[in-house]
């Protein structure tokens, strides 16, 4: 299940200071995704986001917690840098040196398909990453 996001050249990120260390002030564009153990993310989200990141615009840097194994990890996440959003896993939000600009709950992605949540991400990183600033 990790390996399904990190082939693709996802970064884990497994601690507290690993989630700060990606998300700092000046960390540029991060897609973060909250993995899960669920259906809809082996079936949907891994192979969306997989499928998102062909795209010739994409995030500096992409990143994965998975919960109810990077426990500390997700937890931080949550609470510090997503606590205007209620938790959701699996999830993906795109941040901006450190704030979350854009946020797909798991409500957005269990009635979508791989393909169609590729594209929503395809649109979001045209709207907020530039080829410029890829990493």
């Amino acid at each position: 299940m990790r390996q399904d996001l990190t082939q693709h050249g996802v970064e884990e990120a497994r601690t507290p200071e690993d989630v700060d260390r990606l998300l700092g002030p000046d960390s540029g564009s991060v897609l973060m995704v909250v993995n899960s153990v669920c259906g809809c993310a082996a079936g949907r989200a891994r192979p969306a986001v997989g499928m998102a990141l062909q795209h010739s615009i994409r995030p500096a840097k992409v990143a994965t917690v998975f919960a109810g194994g990077d426990e500390a990890a997700v937890a931080h996440l949550r609470s510090n840098k997503l606590a205007a959003f209620p938790p959701s896993s699996p999830s993906m939000a795109l941040f901006q040196d450190g704030k979350p600009v854009y946020m797909l709950h798991r409500s957005d992605i269990e009635r979508r398909e791989a393909p169609e949540i590729a594209s929503i991400l395809t649109g979001v990183f045209e709207a907020f990453c530039t080829p410029a600033k890829q990493g």
